[in-house]
């Protein structure tokens, strides 16, 4: 292989993977706040499919923005999602970010329950003022926060639900776009942890630049 032809550069990286998105998807319907989400999702998978399952409510973005601007705190449902998103940049835009899953109070209280440490994450980041929600993993976190929702208990600035698997995700993404919540979708059962790191991260190069 010759030494030379091998791009170390990462914004150089980025920039090519980015064209080739663009170059293989082609003709699209998101507009242009919507394709740098979808296209930042596609470069974390190397999954061309979320380039038509990916869903916004109307206004979502803008909802989005307007909250990053204001320096709105923000719900991951995992650690994993916590871990991948751009701290550099959330910090610049005065948000803050947490994952209860793994309290020990979140988890004393769900052993004595029976019920997942996601639901009463969920609550507890609620409780917190969440406005922002990532939930990239766990179904049950997200049906819990259309159930508050519905209470009048929060009121969402945007939710990213992206739960990947077999039980619940696709139809907990279902409830959600019918929920009338500014939203943003993959539907089906792909999903997961990169995936909403990756909408946010994309959020707020969108909330930097506008």
């Amino acid at each position: 292989m010759d030494d030379t032809a091998i791009l170390r550069d990462p914004a150089a990286i980025e920039a090519q993977s980015f064209a080739i998105i663009d170059d293989e998807v082609g003709a699209h319907a998101y507009d242009k706040q919507q394709w740098p989400v979808v296209r930042r999702v596609i470069h974390t998978t190397a999954d061309f499919e979320f380039a038509r399952t990916t869903w916004f409510t109307p206004g979502a973005v803008d909802a989005a923005l307007n909250a990053l601007r204001g320096g709105s705190r923000i719900l991951c449902d995992t650690n994993m999602v916590l871990a991948g998103v751009n701290k550099t940049r959330l910090g610049a835009l005065g948000g803050r970010l947490a994952c209860h899953v793994a309290d020990a109070d979140v988890a004393a209280a769900a052993k004595a329950q029976g019920i997942t440490r996601s639901i009463l994450a969920t609550r507890k980041g609620v409780a917190d003022g969440a406005s922002i929600f990532l939930i990239g993993n766990a179904p049950t976190a997200l049906y819990e926060l259309l159930r508050l929702a519905a209470a009048g208990v929060v009121r969402p600035a945007l939710v990213v639900g992206v739960p990947v698997g077999f039980v619940g995700a696709e139809e907990s993404k279902e409830a959600l776009l019918a929920s009338g919540l500014p939203a943003i979708v993959c539907r089906g059962r792909k999903g997961g942890s990169a995936i909403a790191a990756a909408i946010l991260n994309a959020l707020m190069i969108l909330a930097e630049e506008d």
